[in-house]
């Protein structure tokens, strides 16, 4: 809105002023609106918030100064700023000295210039007008190279902020496509911790929860609904009413969980196991998967009802691979991460080793680069890591391994630095990838070939 037609509330307990002012400021061209106490103005500003108050100091009931108190704090609840200038007959300098310490923008005596009063509301108005512009480009900026904990700024990344920034204020279901290790739960937070939505974040990895239990985890259950139901219990679907539910590889998924959460977004309710009184739930809920979901359909593993109720948005994560100096700026913002956390002299990478990073297949995206980085910060005493320590080599053309070959290298390598982190504790190493023991043997034995 221009500084002309911006919105300005005059309060004043005089009728006659309040007029005056009224008059005086819509010949100017603003949008005047008045009350005739602080309080009265508090309920004004519920339902059309103002850009400028032009208030008396002195009134029955709530005074001027703490108006503006109370004008400043709900400005920062809403993540605005407001302009205020106060307006009294009993000026005296320790009145002015408190209305500006408390942020008033000027301070007016009564009687006044007219023309004093028109230039230094419109030098109010167009300061702001200054502040919310540099605010909104300092914004736009920091959202372009960080959408909350996202890094980077190459054009694929840049690419997925845009999606972030179209849906989060909206109600509708993403399906975040990646390779595994991309970072989709991180643009699943993105999209909630940006948006409006008021209630709480739930992330569910649906690979992890055994078939038998899916339905009770999700959905919750009643006392008695099946053997060992002692009590009553809430689902994560309720957990996450009026906020976000990420579903983490929900292509695993059975088929009766499928039917129940098709439920669930087709009706807006929800019905716990062994209770038929449906319960409303509004969710908004973003999926993520690594899997061709209409292959699974195809195989008959996944609804084709569902699929179209998830992915009313795709958003498409691009490999660490195709994100050019990206992979430099998040090293270094691994590297001083754990550089802090385990007081590691290490402070940057060695020429060599940035080549390294660049040219490098990076199979496990994201999370390798990190855990490589992680790794050599803890292992390495040098102040720069080279190309060694990240347990990569330059190249001068990036190769591509089969499929199959890149797959069981990037096992063997990250089972290695977990087993390395571990001080080769093979019964913790399991714990932590959450595999059978068995598969940390196997993949020993596959090292030593």
């Amino acid at each position: 809105m221009t500084a002309s037609r911006a919105r300005i509330l005059v309060v004043d307990d005089d009728l006659s002023m309040r007029q005056f002012l009224e008059i005086l400021l819509t010949r100017e061209g603003y949008t005047v609106a008045t009350a005739p106490s602080a309080e009265v103005a508090l309920q004004h500003c519920e339902t059309s918030w103002p850009e400028l108050v032009l208030t008396d100091l002195n009134m029955p009931g709530m005074s001027g100064l703490d108006l503006l108190g109370e004008l400043k704090t709900r400005a920062a609840r809403r993540g605005e700023d407001i302009e205020v200038v106060m307006v009294t007959a009993y000026a005296t300098a320790e009145s002015a000295i408190e209305a500006l310490k408390r942020g008033a923008r000027d301070y007016v005596r009564k009687p006044f210039n007219n023309d004093e009063l028109k230039l230094i509301i419109r030098r109010a108005l167009e300061q702001h007008t200054l502040e919310q512009e540099n605010l909104r480009l300092k914004t736009e900026v920091q959202d372009q190279l960080h959408f909350g904990h996202l890094i980077g700024s190459s054009p694929p990344m840049q690419a997925v902020y845009d999606m972030v920034r179209r849906v989060k204020d909206t109600p509708i279901n993403c399906l975040v496509v990646g390779e595994s290790g991309t970072g989709k739960e991180l643009v699943a937070r993105a999209i909630h911790d940006s948006g409006l939505r008021r209630g709480g974040f739930v992330a569910v990895n649906c690979g992890a929860i055994p078939e038998n239990l899916v339905e009770s985890e999700l959905f919750g259950h009643v006392r008695g609904a099946f053997s060992g139901a002692a009590r009553d219990k809430e689902g994560l679907v309720a957990a996450a009413d009026r906020g976000t539910l990420f579903l983490d590889e929900v292509n695993s998924l059975p088929l009766s969980a499928q039917v129940k959460l098709l439920r669930v977004l087709q009706e807006r309710v929800i019905e716990r196991v062994g209770d038929l009184s449906p319960r409303p739930v509004d969710i908004r809920v973003v999926n993520a998967t690594n899997k061709d979901l209409e292959e699974e359909i195809r195989a008959g593993r996944f609804r084709e009802d569902l699929y179209y109720r998830l992915n009313e948005v795709a958003i498409q994560l691009p490999p660490l691979r195709d994100r050019g100096d990206d992979i430099h700026e998040l090293a270094r913002f691994f590297l001083q991460k754990y550089a802090e956390q385990y007081g590691s002299r290490a402070t940057g990478f060695t020429n060599e080793c940035v080549r390294a990073m660049l040219s490098f297949y990076w199979p496990g995206n994201v999370r390798q680069l990190e855990n490589r980085v992680k790794k050599a910060v803890i292992m390495s005493d040098r102040a720069l890591l080279n190309a060694d320590d990240l347990g990569i080599q330059a190249s001068d053309k990036r190769h591509i391994a089969p499929l199959d070959e890149a797959t069981e290298d990037f096992k063997k390598g990250y089972i290695r630095d977990a087993l390395q982190l571990n001080n080769w504790n093979k019964a913790q190493t399991a714990r932590d990838l959450g595999v059978d023991p068995r598969t940390i043997f196997r993949y020993i034995e596959k090292m030593d070939d």
